[in-house]
């Protein structure tokens, strides 16, 4: 597990802890973590939905310095799958 993965672990712990549904984030170059009813860790199982963006982008998103939507419009957040899921795990995250 790479140190992002690992602060993002962390973070999205204390933000979401667990939820009602399961989310894949694909860090590029740096792994993936899992966000569901179990709650967070590394992993790389099937989801619901996954949503892909670069390391700077994911942490902007994490720290609240980047607005997930306008990530998304701008094609620096990739989702793929259950949009309502994505949506509901972004309302979670602010």
């Amino acid at each position: 597990m790479s140190d992002i993965t690992k602060e993002a672990v962390t973070q999205l712990s204390q933000k979401v802890g667990t939820f009602d549904g399961s989310v894949k984030f694909v860090i590029e170059n740096e792994g993936t973590i899992i966000v569901d009813e179990a709650g967070v860790r590394e992993g790389d199982e099937e989801t619901e939905c996954t949503m892909t963006a670069d390391a700077d982008t994911f942490r902007g998103i994490l720290e609240g310095d980047v607005n997930p939507t306008a990530a998304f419009m701008s094609g620096k957040l990739k989702v793929d799958g259950d949009m309502g899921t994505a949506m509901k795990l972004g309302a979670a995250l602010s």
